[in-house]
């Protein structure tokens, strides 16, 4: 099964880049699922020993875990790498006397980086907006190592699910984005020749005193709906108010929720290894037999 989504549901990239550039810099102070998520991650890699000299921080955003990363590993040369300029000239807050780190402006799709020159990439939230996930998959397979690792987090298929739920009905329009399947994300790593691959998810919900609150978050930190499906101009009141009403029967304990269901991923590049088997779409191996593997 394709990783790439139908024809409505698909991103368009130039207003992916625009969208997080106009949030870039209320994008912190907002980004706080985003924060956590990243913590997590970031916490993930502590089981592992490693002594990279490259390291790349995809979809770096701000730059507040590519500065942990360059504490972590003093002696590398972390990059965060982001589609949007705003972000990257944020980034420089996080810069210190001993986290300094490169910032280089590129898509995902196309890195400007050398065949097999990274030991490390680690992605945090940011391949549930790419257009093609096999070839990001593929250009990060490229540029890692045989023996590299790379570790990732993304948005699963249940994210936003009460929006999107009330949205449909009100109309067919795209109003939310399309995120894959936790089992599609495996299917994406074996066919960019990774081995290994661990996949696990974790779910969030936070609340909100209504859904224009969580639509403000949204556009605040550029996660708003940028498919191509999406409705052009301006939504009337009337659809908003339809809405509204049945987002308001998910209403708990005088809030609204919002589920957000996150992926966690990690893979090592082929060094000669047979990737895990792929069956019925599944690839799932315990979290355990991962971290007892120890590298560099």
């Amino acid at each position: 099964m394709s990783s790439t989504p139908d024809v409505d549901a698909r991103l368009d990239p130039e207003s992916v880049r625009t969208s997080f550039d106009r949030a870039s810099a209320a994008y912190e102070a907002a980004a706080v699922l985003q924060a956590r998520v990243a913590d997590e991650l970031l916490d993930r890699l502590a089981f592992f020993r490693f002594d990279p000299q490259v390291v790349l921080d995809l979809g770096a955003g701000t730059g507040r875990a590519t500065s942990e990363l360059k504490r972590r590993y003093r002696r590398a040369s972390v990059v965060a790498v982001d589609i949007a300029p705003g972000m990257l000239r944020e980034a420089r807050r996080h810069f210190g006397l001993f986290r300094r780190f490169e910032r280089v402006c590129a898509d995902v799709l196309q890195l400007p980086f050398a065949n097999a020159s990274v030991d490390l990439a680690v992605s945090n939230l940011m391949l549930q907006w790419c257009s093609d996930l096999d070839r990001a998959f593929a250009e990060i397979r490229r540029v890692l190592k045989p023996d590299g690792f790379f570790a990732f987090t993304t948005f699963g298929p249940d994210t936003l699910r009460e929006l999107r739920t009330a949205w449909a009905t009100v109309d067919d329009y795209t109003h939310v984005n399309t995120f894959i399947d936790m089992h599609d994300i495996g299917d994406a790593l074996a066919r960019a020749g990774f081995t290994e691959p661990v996949l696990d998810v974790e779910r969030f919900t936070l609340t909100y005193p209504d859904v224009f609150a969580l639509m403000r978050d949204l556009k605040t930190i550029g996660a708003h709906n940028v498919t191509a499906g999406r409705r052009r101009g301006l939504t009337g009141r009337e659809r908003l108010r339809r809405m509204e009403a049945a987002y308001e029967k998910e209403r708990r304990d005088g809030r609204i929720p919002a589920t957000y269901e996150v992926v966690h991923g990690a893979a090592w590049g082929a060094a000669g290894k047979p990737a895990a088997p792929v069956r019925a779409g599944e690839v799932h191996i315990p979290v355990g037999a991962i971290r007892r593997r120890s590298s560099g």
